[in-house]
């Protein structure tokens, strides 16, 4: 999945003007999967405790899209996973 892109005015590097998260909502290996059919590598994977995920820059989120991820808004994530620990 990935989310919208978000501007970051402020921000550094390649993120400076606009990213977004490659997430799932399965298995971790699923995730890397993905990233690693976009040319991401690993070292760029966040273990964040709520939401793992790759950040992405606009051009990596159009590949993704193009590899099969579908978008699902940030909120829409985090209501999911919210439900999905109250039901654990």
């Amino acid at each position: 999945m990935v989310d919208e892109l978000k501007v970051r005015p402020n921000a550094w590097g390649p993120f400076r003007r606009s990213s977004c998260h490659l997430t799932t909502d399965g298995d971790l290996e699923e995730l890397h999967a993905s990233a690693r059919s976009i040319g991401m590598e690993r070292r760029g994977f966040q273990d964040h405790p709520l939401a793992p995920h790759y950040d992405l820059t606009p051009e990596r989120r159009e590949a993704a899209l193009r590899a099969g991820a579908i978008y699902v808004p940030a909120r829409e994530q985090a209501r999911a996973r919210r439900t999905s620990r109250r039901g654990a």
